[in-house]
């Protein structure tokens, strides 16, 4: 029972910080974005698709892990 409990307060915690880095993140790319624009249309938009990639692929690598740890 307790590593039940265990588990789901370390996925609670790591959806957190993910949460709250991905909050930041996102908060601040689009005045990365358009710093970044004013160089090249190319580089803010490729940094732009590159966060929104990197959040999905926090979340892949999460259930990856997951996956592998439970079997």
């Amino acid at each position: 029972m307790t590593d039940k409990k265990s588990n789901t307060r370390s996925a609670a915690i790591a959806a957190g910080i993910i949460l709250v880095v991905a909050t930041v993140a996102l908060y601040l790319m689009p005045n990365v974005i358009v710093r970044l624009g004013s160089i090249s249309p190319w580089l803010g938009t490729g940094f732009g698709v590159l966060v929104i990639l990197a959040f999905f692929l926090v979340f892949w690598l999460r259930a990856r892990y997951q996956r592998r740890r439970d079997s």
